[in-house]
């Protein structure tokens, strides 16, 4: 395992939601004696955010900031076949060691894009890149358990694998060379519509033009009991996702220029 992935890991857990509201949550234990006012506000903080990451309503909030481009309209389908040069899906991460599968296997927002990829790879038959590789673990790679969906579950093959990547900055630089070795310059990226503003970013900053076809809104009316104003678990994971993405689309200007 890389030690500077390891380690940017091991404070990013520390620090984004849930890590960092814990340790609120644990100072405000420790300070409780010596500085109640300090402790109880820790305390406050802590408590707060969870409660707002537990609210579908914040998902919904959060997501419309973020989600910045529209879907792309099913009847334009067929007409990507002459405005890209090929799809590129970004990878989602694995589950481990499934003994259903004997093996690790795509995660679900992985199975996510290659769903709504095969389904306009099938329309439009442009050929298809994946890239993603083994950012905390062993081979097999993102891409190859990707492909391994698209091609076996959906019967649509993948032209390219760019199996080194670790982040989405390197998800483009790295398939950079692979798509302009056969004369890529014009893409249909998928991804999520929450990542998608970021993806398309690093994209075009290796000069090509991006069609974005993003999937997988959070953005939508959440659809809850009493407008989503009850906790539940499944927003603490969507709101988490969101935050990862709001710092990144802040960070990568500054670090990728």
């Amino acid at each position: 395992m890389d030690v500077s992935m390891l380690f940017r890991y091991v404070v990013k857990q520390l620090v984004m939601p849930p890590g960092g509201l814990l340790l609120l949550i644990v100072i405000a234990l420790l300070l409780r004696r010596r500085w109640p006012r300090l402790s109880l506000s820790c305390l406050a903080l802590g408590l707060a955010g969870f409660w707002l990451m537990s609210l579908p309503v914040v998902v919904e909030w959060g997501a419309t900031v973020i989600e910045r481009d529209p879907p792309v309209a099913q009847a334009d389908w067929p007409s990507l076949s002459r405005r890209a040069d090929a799809i590129v899906i970004l990878g989602a991460g694995r589950e481990r060691a499934d003994p259903a599968w004997e093996g690790d296997v795509a995660s679900s927002l992985a199975a996510e894009r290659v769903r709504y990829a095969a389904r306009i790879a099938r329309v439009t038959h442009l050929p298809v890149l994946i890239t993603g590789g083994t950012p905390l673990v062993d081979p097999p790679s993102e891409a190859e358990l990707m492909a391994e969906v698209m091609e076996e579950d959906y019967n649509v093959p993948v032209r390219w694998l760019e199996k080194e990547s670790r982040t989405t900055w390197e998800n483009a630089t790295l398939s950079a060379p692979i798509l302009k070795r056969d004369g890529v310059k014009r893409i249909v990226l998928v991804t999520q519509a929450f990542h998608m503003a970021r993806a398309k970013r690093c994209f075009e900053q290796q000069g090509f033009e991006v069609i974005p076809a993003p999937m997988g809104f959070m953005s939508v009316p959440n659809g809850r009991p009493l407008g989503g104003w009850l906790p539940e678990t499944k927003p603490l994971w969507q709101n988490g996702l969101l935050i990862n993405e709001a710092i990144g689309l802040l960070l990568y200007p500054l670090a990728y220029r």
